[in-house]
């Protein structure tokens, strides 16, 4: 049986390796509208990934050529498809100034200064309509921030909110033109923290490292089910408690390191940040086959939570979710991260603690590691730039997204393990 799972294992590896198509670890390079209200007009500015407007234009853009032989074209092309429309229907005037690079977040960025003029002077809730890149990448996201000035001339910053996100779905927002909405700006960047997790295969992959020998105790340097003279048997009950202590740990290590990085305190430049992440994956599949240390998932969340908490203030950054409300900000983007790794225990612990009291629960738990510890090398590998690629990008993108037929494959393995072994309760060292 065991000999299966792990022959199980490998074919769905590379079975899946073969069909997937390539991705990264994160989200792709997000584009990002930034608007400032005043009265008489909207000012702000454009920022376009150029890796990704490369790909919607299909040409091949460099820093130099997109103010160069393609900057004509590509104001144009970018001019085509932002527009602004009035409660009353009328279009307001939209224009583009001159554009620029700028590295945000380690990525060449083209950035057009943006105004958007209504018709008779006087700004009103109006429509944007937007579609740069969206309308040929199916997978690329246009954060959205807006800005209020009535008073002095003079924009305050605690009256920024995220407006919402424009993708190949939602191609036009709602732009109200007299209030700023905290609850509406909580929501989208809680929506994108949910976002950011789901669809980052790393922080995944690190949190199910940390959940597989969560139903076992580590004696004498190796995983078990039960206590050294105990009834050889760990409760359910045992095992939810030291989940809620990973999960617990992993919070407060990348809140406090969020809080910091995203207020300004500390800053680290994002690839030996994402460098370090990949590491902890590694650490963690080491951990999942031999224990390090008692208790090692625990200190494991906690030490390098801290990394992870860098990485997420760098996409708060990246997306300029940092020029609205910090407190709003930074509360709405965590309970995401929250609700997301809550929403992976649910789906996933229940079949781990069932398998975890078969004799086949070894053989998947260091296949599963090792699998991971191949991702993390790999990853490791490309983002330390010793190698241009990572080949199992297939595999990472089509497994985060079918995360459903993940953990049913999961629980249908349970089920059949705790039928065919006979669910025996006992130790199973390995």
């Amino acid at each position: 049986m065991r000999r299966l799972v792990s022959a199980l294992l490998l074919s769905a590896f590379l079975l899946v390796g073969g069909l997937a198509s390539p991705a990264a670890a994160h989200p792709m390079s997000t584009s990002a509208v930034l608007l400032d209200i005043r009265e008489d007009r909207v000012e702000g500015e454009v920022q376009l990934p150029i890796d990704r407007l490369a790909i919607a234009v299909a040409r091949d853009l460099t820093r130099t050529s997109v103010l160069g032989e393609d900057r004509t074209f590509l104001k144009r092309y970018t001019a085509r498809h932002i527009s602004a429309v009035g409660a009353d229907g009328a279009p307001w005037t939209v224009g583009l100034g001159t554009g620029s690079v700028r590295t945000i977040d380690g990525t060449a960025h083209l950035v057009y200064p943006l105004t958007i003029r209504p018709p008779d002077g006087q700004v009103t809730d109006f429509r944007l309509r937007y579609d740069v890149i969206v309308e040929e990448l199916l997978t690329h996201k246009v954060i959205a921030t807006v800005r209020y000035d009535f008073d002095r001339g003079i924009l305050k910053t605690d009256d920024a909110e995220t407006l919402g996100v424009l993708d190949w779905d939602t191609k036009s927002l709602r732009v109200p033109a007299d209030e700023g909405s905290w609850l509406k700006g909580f929501v989208t960047t809680a929506g994108l923290g949910i976002e950011h997790v789901g669809e980052g295969a790393d922080h995944l992959l690190f949190l199910l490292m940390l959940l597989i020998p969560a139903p076992l105790v580590a004696t004498a340097g190796r995983w078990r089910t039960g206590d050294a003279g105990a009834t050889g048997v760990t409760s359910p009950r045992r095992s939810l408690v030291r989940v809620v202590h990973v999960v617990s740990a992993f919070a407060l290590g990348h809140s406090l390191t969020l809080a910091l990085a995203a207020s300004g305190v500390i800053h680290v430049p994002s690839r030996p940040v994402e460098t370090l992440i990949a590491f902890s994956i590694a650490v963690s599949a080491v951990h999942a086959i031999r224990p390090l240390v008692a208790r090692g998932e625990v200190l494991i969340a906690a030490g390098f939570g801290l990394v992870h908490g860098l990485a997420f203030a760098s996409l708060i950054g990246d997306l300029g979710l940092d020029r609205g409300s910090l407190v709003t900000t930074l509360l709405g983007f965590n309970l995401g991260i929250e609700l997301t790794q809550l929403l992976v225990v649910a789906l996933i612990m229940p079949s781990l603690i069932l398998l975890s009291r078969t004799t086949v629960y070894p053989a998947f738990r260091v296949g599963v590691a090792v699998i991971g510890l191949v991702f993390s090398v790999s990853w490791m590998l490309e983002r330390a730039k010793l190698t241009t690629g990572d080949p199992f990008e297939g595999t990472q993108t089509w497994l985060v997204g079918h995360p459903l037929l993940v953990a049913g494959a999961v629980a249908t393995l349970a089920v059949a393990a705790r039928l065919r072994c006979g669910a025996p309760w006992t130790a199973t060292g390995k």
